[in-house]
């Protein structure tokens, strides 16, 4: 046994010894589970059987759930290890991915006051071993990605990557076809940027047989796949949409597939067993983009040759014809005609 070892071995038992002296008795098995969960020990992640008593908590009542993810987060701040503090984070991947509702609520509005984020690690630094520095990166990437996942996720209205969202794409796809346009592409955007988040990924090179970090590497390239299954029926939905943009929301549109596009070099590479399952959705982003950009581009003529006049043909139709009153409006450009 090294001394690293050996010293974080004796912090782990100094740590359960001072949970169980001084914490109240109802969160004592709640801090004493999240420190087994999180042992110093650098060479694996996470228990199964820990992480499943951490997430069999959020099936009792919300102020344990609470109470967990308080005592994961002060773990977290607490410790200048960088072991720890990504098998910290990895636990809160696991709430997002596997946790039930309670947990999850409870992780996405902590903390309630105060404003701070739990999840802004951007100044870690171990420097304990040259290990442990190139794991300090790792914890600063793990952090905001997290953090924008868990922003992707607000802007969706569910846990991207959870389980729960997994099981419930064609009703999913159902909710999609049923938005406006304004709030689907802000939803595109989102994902857009969760994938620009991914291709910061840092170099790995001087940690290959780290399994903390091929433990990250999984999680990522699972959440890789939900990101893409997520943007492919709103990419579509805006393809059958495409007549009926405003030249504000082509404008929109364009962007957030321009920094797709340029998304797809890096992440292909980093993704490179997953490249084939997600060919075809890169194929139909680039033709879109361009389509996109057309449409962008008549709008844009319109747009100057009526001196900046947000009015077209269409836009006029319903004042020949139909007045609100008596009008109906959808969200989709999808009507079909009996």
């Amino acid at each position: 046994m090294g001394v690293r070892t050996l010293i974080g071995s004796l912090k782990d038992k100094a740590a359960l010894s001072r949970a169980a002296l001084l914490s109240k008795p109802n969160t004592v098995a709640l801090r004493l589970a999240v420190l087994r969960a999180t042992t110093h020990c650098p060479s694996s992640p996470p228990r199964p059987s820990h992480l499943a008593a951490l997430l069999s908590s959020g099936h009792s009542s919300r102020a344990t759930a609470s109470a967990l993810i308080a005592a994961l987060m002060d773990r977290l701040h607490a410790t200048s290890d960088a072991s720890v503090a990504l098998k910290c984070l990895i636990t809160v991947h696991h709430i997002i991915a596997r946790g039930s509702f309670i947990l999850q609520d409870q992780l996405s509005i902590f903390p309630t006051t105060g404003g701070r984020n739990y999840l802004k690690l951007s100044a870690f630094r171990d420097g304990t071993t040259p290990a442990s520095w190139h794991l300090s990166a790792w914890v600063r990437w793990y952090a905001a990605y997290l953090e924008r996942l868990l922003s992707a996720s607000r802007v969706l209205g569910f846990f991207l990557c959870s389980s729960s969202s997994a099981e419930n794409i064609e009703i999913e796809e159902e909710r999609v076809s049923g938005l406006t346009n304004g709030v689907l592409i802000k939803e595109i955007d989102s994902v857009v940027g969760l994938l620009e988040e991914f291709q910061k990924l840092p170099d790995s090179l001087h940690l290959n047989e780290n399994k903390l970090v091929a433990e990250v590497k999984e999680l990522v390239g699972r959440d890789f796949l939900s990101a893409i299954n997520e943007l492919a029926p709103r990419v579509g939905e805006e393809r059958e949409r495409l007549s009926c943009l405003s030249f504000g929301e082509s404008v929109e549109l364009v962007c957030a597939l321009k920094r797709l596009e340029d998304c797809e070099e890096r992440l292909s590479e980093l993704f490179l067993k997953k490249k084939g399952s997600t060919e075809g959705f890169w194929v139909m982003a680039r033709e879109m983009k361009d389509a996109a950009g057309k449409v962008k581009a008549c709008r844009e003529e319109g747009w100057l040759g009526m001196g900046g006049r947000r009015e077209s043909e269409s836009a006029r139709f319903e004042d020949r014809v139909l007045k609100w009153g008596n009008s109906v409006r959808f969200s989709s450009a999808r009507l079909d005609l009996n």
